[in-house]
């Protein structure tokens, strides 16, 4: 079993080497984003399948980030679902003969992570202003802004080392099963690294929401996008 921490050089783009798990990730944002286009690219009033799981995909990330938020979810719809799905397709990748998840690779955690960082600090810009953002590190007083201020450092840590130790331990435990039992004893692994993966996602995206959520602030609640007003 290679070491999680180092990659292989599949080519190099001028001087920039290009590894597997960039190259996975390129193919897995092209093909999100091909898939996205074909399948919203004729929408229509009475949906067909497709755009009936598409439309009840939007609706659930909609209901977590009101739920979660108590805001309308619209601003972060597309940030929060994006993250979930991408980490959703990379996380069962690992099924693929020769693929190896992006996300069980610390590089790949740790800009997923980073993300969520400047999303929570444009977020809390736009929603409080420059001045009641940077305020609430002084909360409940401040003598907390160091804390706060390595919380916010910790937590984006802790997203990196969450999704990177699930998913590489997934990885190494169906590879050692693989090599050792030959090649259908894994298959109930395998289907227990789908579940993980998909709840490895899910957590991910729950975080995020919750670390956007606390940053933009209180507003109004807004009406559950789910239920529409029946009122004469």
């Amino acid at each position: 079993m290679d070491n999680p921490l180092t990659v292989d050089t599949l080519f190099h783009l001028g001087p920039v080497p290009i590894t597997t798990p960039v190259a996975v990730t390129w193919a897995l944002m092209i093909g999100l984003t091909l898939f996205a286009w074909l399948s919203t690219r004729r929408l229509a009033l009475v949906p067909g399948t497709l755009q009936t799981v598409l439309e009840l995909f939007v609706t659930t990330v909609d209901g977590q980030v009101h739920d979660t938020m108590q805001r309308d979810p619209a601003p972060f719809r597309a940030l929060i679902g994006t993250i979930f799905l991408f980490v959703l397709v990379a996380n069962w990748t690992a099924v693929l003969p020769g693929v190896e998840p992006p996300t069980a690779h610390i590089e790949t955690d740790a800009a997923l992570a980073m993300i969520v960082f400047v999303a929570t600090i444009a977020y809390g810009i736009s929603g409080r202003g420059w001045r009641g953002y940077l305020a609430t590190f002084a909360e409940p007083s401040w003598v907390m802004i160091p804390l706060n201020l390595v919380e916010q450092i910790t937590r984006t840590f802790s997203l990196v080392v969450r999704l990177f130790g699930n998913v590489m331990s997934g990885v190494f435990v169906v590879g050692i099963v693989l090599s050792l039992a030959g090649l259908f004893l894994p298959i109930p692994l395998m289907a227990l690294d789908l579940l993980t993966g998909a709840v490895q996602a899910y957590i991910f995206a729950v975080l995020a929401t919750v670390f956007i959520g606390a940053a933009a602030g209180e507003t109004p609640v807004a009406a559950k996008p789910d239920k529409e007003d029946t009122s004469p």
